[in-house]
């Protein structure tokens, strides 16, 4: 399994796609205040701005992604300065059968939804994500997210038997390869994106990912890597933001909660498998981690 769906799979992607918006108002505007979920938007129809406090305002085309990573706060209108409503505000006009920014200027029609990451899982990939993501999918390289997104709008209009279930699949597709045409249009300086990028260190997270229970030295990881033991260790630091040895304790860490919520096994059989033979050894560096014990992490993860 690569680095990045290791991580995914680890960080339990939710996502939720809302009901298509029509506006045929040109003076429609929504805010979206700082939320935990992560955001994205596809224009269909019409003319779109996005505006993140901080960074440029984007003029979205027809076909057009934007994903605000972190829930920054964000106003998406028809105009530039549009005086914008707040989404709850909107949502609540919309649910009482009277929906806001209704005329006779030309029909927008945006395609939304959100992403959200299990809130215990602290990892270097979700830090690393900027405030905003922009992907033009009229470049030929995202053909397979323009084919996501033509999927995803047919079962939002058509909402057939098992919509629901294959909306949330498309979903969790789509973020994968949001991130994937990211790396491809934009040139990343550093960060654990550009360690996804790097195939040496990628293939390092690779083997870290599928065994934390192998008794890994720095020598080892860094053949892994196909680097020198110094040049391995300067990298991935520079890259991902900590020492391999550290990242390999935190993995450990994030793999032992996710097995002591969703099985029975005990906490020495839970050890073994991220690594540590001694279960006093990693009964202590679980609460220094955690902040309680792997038992009382389980009795909270259940209830």
């Amino acid at each position: 399994m690569d680095a990045l769906s290791g991580v995914l799979e680890s960080a339990k992607l939710k996502t939720v796609v809302y009901p298509k918006l029509h506006f045929t108002s040109s003076s429609w505007g929504i805010e979206i205040q700082q939320d935990s979920r992560s955001q994205f938007w596809r224009l269909l129809k019409g003319t779109c701005y996005l505006r993140v406090p901080g960074e440029k305002v984007i003029k979205m085309n027809v076909g057009d992604f934007v994903c605000i990573p972190h829930g920054s706060t964000h106003r998406i209108s028809g105009k530039p300065n549009t005086t914008c409503v707040p989404a709850s505000q909107f949502g609540k006009a919309l649910r009482s059968g009277r929906p806001l920014f209704q005329g006779k200027d030309e029909e927008t029609i945006l395609m939304g939804g959100h992403f959200e990451f299990t809130p215990s899982v602290q990892h270097p990939f979700i830090k690393s994500l900027p405030k905003v993501i922009h992907i033009n999918t009229t470049k030929e390289l995202n053909l397979w997210l323009q084919q996501a997104a033509v999927l995803m709008n047919e079962e939002i209009s058509a909402e057939k038997i098992g919509s629901k279930l294959i909306l949330g699949r498309l979903v969790d597709i789509l973020f994968v390869l949001i991130i994937r045409a990211y790396l491809e249009q934009v040139d990343i300086k550093g960060g654990f994106l550009m360690a996804l990028k790097d195939n040496r260190i990628s293939n390092s997270l690779k083997s870290m990912h599928e065994c934390p229970e192998k008794d890994w030295t720095l020598n080892q990881l860094a053949a892994t890597a196909g680097m020198s033991r110094s040049l391995y260790c300067r990298e991935f630091k520079r890259l991902v933001g900590e020492t391999p040895l550290s990242y390999l304790t935190n993995w450990r860490i994030l793999k032992s909660k996710e097995i002591l919520s969703e099985s029975k096994e005990n906490i020495s059989e839970v050890a073994s498998r991220v690594g540590y033979q001694s279960e006093a050894a990693f009964n202590r560096l679980f609460k220094t981690k955690v902040g309680v014990t792997p038992a009382n992490y389980r009795r909270k993860s259940v209830v």
